[in-house]
């Protein structure tokens, strides 16, 4: 780390970017070895908050029975409303571009006043079915909250709430257990809705960017809309009609490889390589099924390890060739 900061250092120099005088200023101010802790602060605060929510839920179903079912809804709201009337209070409003709390300690209190949100409107909805039947509506009303409130007060955590929520109200269950339960093969239609809402969260994504508004949200919603379009494709690579969803987790991987560069994402850029590779294999494992070469069988079986190694190998060269593109571009 220390080399590639000082290797940064000199193409600064190099480019005129910064003269000696500033160099030199930046170096004497790594050597003093000064480190923040606002990444680790705001983690507390994020446990903080998931660990409040919790204990809430945890003194409901302990205590169910002898606190009551009318003093537990009133003391979530009590507290929801207050975590909403100070987080309102103290906010900056709502603006195109990106904003963000005078403290950031607000930031953690809207997100509780959301968990809250949904504790209470789900609790009303099991024990006294405020909504009837319309099950559907104990998962929208969050999710139109959370929205809402992810714009008014540009808050990512809040926003990922929200389509976490959307996705649910859909159908679908956006989690890593249901990802290793494979619910998507109950139903056809859990992928092809999953596939519908990943192109709508595209479709937004480029109209946010059209328009300004809050373009900083992209990357959230293009992480969704990764995972959601090429899980469902690789789903359906099972099926009959696999051929259709393999062409279209070629048009993803494209697109997303394509939008990981402009937006220098890593991440989507890690995950898309990783979706293609297994629709690559996928697809040539196929061929081989199709193609009679068992005479070739032994030489396959005897190229199959240095294929992996030069997949590996691959892998690597493409992320670093991505992490140099992204450097230069920010040395610019």
């Amino acid at each position: 780390m220390k080399r590639f900061e000082e290797n940064s250092t000199n193409r600064l120099f190099e480019k005129s970017l910064i003269d000696r005088e500033q160099m030199d200023q930046i170096s004497e101010y790594r050597a003093l070895n000064v480190f923040s802790v606002h990444t680790e602060l705001k983690l507390f605060l994020y446990l903080s908050v998931l660990l409040f929510t919790s204990g809430i839920g945890i003194l409901i179903y302990e205590n169910i029975d002898s606190i009551g079912h009318i003093a537990i809804l009133s003391l979530l709201l009590i507290v929801t409303i207050i975590c909403y009337y100070f987080s309102f209070k103290n906010a900056v409003g709502f603006k195109k571009q990106q904003t963000s709390f005078e403290n950031p300690l607000f930031d953690y209190l809207i997100l509780a006043a959301i968990l809250l949100s949904c504790i209470f409107i789900g609790y009303l909805q099991f024990q006294y079915t405020a909504f009837g039947t319309h099950y559907g509506l104990a998962t929208l009303i969050p999710t139109v909250i959370a929205l809402f409130c992810a714009y008014y007060f540009d808050n990512k955590s809040i926003l990922s709430i929200a389509i976490t929520g959307l996705a649910a109200y859909i159908g679908l269950s956006v989690s890593p257990q249901a990802l290793l339960d494979n619910n998507f093969q109950q139903s056809d239609s859990l992928s092809y809705s999953a596939i519908a809402l990943g192109i709508v969260l595209i479709v937004w994504s480029i109209y946010s960017t059209k328009i300004e508004l809050k373009k900083h949200f992209n990357l959230v919603f293009l992480t969704f809309a990764l995972h959601l379009i090429n899980i469902s494709c690789i789903n359906n690579l099972f099926e009959p009609y696999w051929g259709v969803f393999i062409i279209l987790l070629a048009v993803s991987s494209y697109y997303f490889y394509t939008v990981s560069y402009s937006i220098k994402s890593v991440s989507l850029f890690v995950f898309t390589i990783l979706y293609a590779y297994f629709g690559l294999n996928f697809l040539l494992f196929k061929i081989i099924d199709l193609i009679d070469i068992q005479d070739l069988m032994i030489l396959f079986s005897f190229l199959v390890p240095f294929y992996f190694i030069a997949s590996i190998i691959l892998f690597i060269r493409l992320i670093k060739k991505f992490n140099k593109n992204k450097t230069d571009d920010c040395t610019r």
